[in-house]
């Protein structure tokens, strides 16, 4: 790759269209996302076709946007950065057909890029001093996971998610509750005039990962608390619900962050996905970090839900490694992180070392 590194980014794996000029790695140029929120709010949650034909409609203006705001042309870009997966195969398939025609088309390099990759790298952009190793949790409505990132690209999942993401399950519990799309941050905002000591839900461990997330068994027993109160015909309060529903949840994240710190023994936490956006989560890992002298990093708010920047940033480190992707990849809804091909030797020899996790 030349001097200026200069990365065109596109994302549609769910129901965001965007696109994003990055240089380096770290400076962004623009970013553009066309949200279909109001278009999918109707429905109370994304409908994949209807996600997939509205990318179809926007995918070239939003990349001629992008383009514009950076001042650059396209044939400027020294390679072209996509989302291949995971996520909803349709609206995959949009971006990656643009950016393969990109590729083809100007002989531009293409680089495919993990979702959950892009959302880690969303810190690199907002923070340009941060260096690996970094302990990240990535917390959004499809994706819940503790990665610990050795260097750029090397990644080793300490945790995830063994059924519900967080946001998923707030997702859920606000549609019981009757709270409007999306229903993460309306919960959110409901819980600020809650109590949240005066209704107690449980918090799940699993027995044979301590790092592992579980969000199911919370989920289940708000609902039957709601819908049990409601066949005895009781007042309910809803503030105090999901006040106690997000502490409870909010627990859980913060525990495996303080013990995922100290089984790899970095003191530096990076916290990214829509998730991220929530302040009571950012209040609770703050406390954690003054407490433990841990030092976390959180994106702006623009950046913790999805978008292109963090998908360009996180392919010009892979591309600068000298990753390029073959025009024959396809989509791929459930794809997995992976690192690059000389992080395997890396991690015998490992920045970050592991010791056997305590339960508090």
């Amino acid at each position: 790759m030349n001097e200026r590194g200069i990365i065109l980014g596109i994302e549609t794996s769910c129901d965001e269209t965007a696109a994003a000029v990055v240089r380096q790695g770290r400076e962004m140029l623009s970013s553009v996302v066309a949200s279909q929120i109001e278009v999918h709010r109707k429905f109370g949650g994304v409908v994949p076709e209807i996600a997939s034909r509205r990318h179809v409609e926007a995918i070239l203006t939003v990349i001629d946007e992008a383009l514009g705001q950076a001042g650059i042309a396209l044939e400027d870009v020294d390679a072209v950065a996509v989302t291949y997966g995971p996520g909803l195969v349709g609206a995959l398939l949009v971006g990656l057909s643009a950016a393969k025609g990109i590729s083809y088309a100007l002989g531009k390099p293409l680089v495919c890029v993990n979702h959950i990759e892009g959302h880690i790298y969303a810190n690199f952009l907002a923070h340009p001093d941060l260096d690996p190793p970094v302990l990240c949790l990535t917390v959004s409505g499809g994706h819940t996971e503790l990665i610990a990132m050795r260097d750029h690209g090397c990644y080793e999942v300490l945790g995830r998610t063994r059924d519900d993401a967080a946001g998923e399950a707030f997702d859920k519990v606000a549609r019981v509750m009757g709270l409007p799309y999306p229903g993460g941050p309306a919960l959110e905002q409901l819980a600020k005039s809650g109590n949240a000591n005066l209704i107690s839900f449980p918090r799940t461990e699993v027995e044979d990962s301590p790092l592992d997330f579980s969000f199911s068994g919370l989920k289940t027993a708000v609902i039957n608390y709601i819908h049990s109160a409601r066949q005895r015909g009781e007042k309910i309060s809803y503030p105090d619900v999901a006040a106690g529903f997000q502490k409870a949840a909010i627990d859980e994240l913060v525990t495996r962050v303080h013990r995922a710190a100290a089984s790899v023994g970095t003191r530096t936490i990076g916290v990214s996905g829509g998730v991220a956006a929530n302040q009571a989560l950012r209040g609770a890992l703050t406390a954690l970090a003054l407490k433990s002298a841990l030092e976390v990093h959180y994106p702006p708010l623009s950046l913790c839900t999805d978008n292109a920047a963090m998908i360009a940033s996180a392919g010009y480190f892979r591309h600068r490694a000298g990753e390029v992707s073959p025009l024959s990849t396809n989509a791929e809804p459930g794809a997995v992180l992976t690192s690059l091909q000389h992080c395997s030797g890396q991690a015998r020899g490992s920045r970050i070392h592991r010791v056997p996790v305590e339960i508090d």
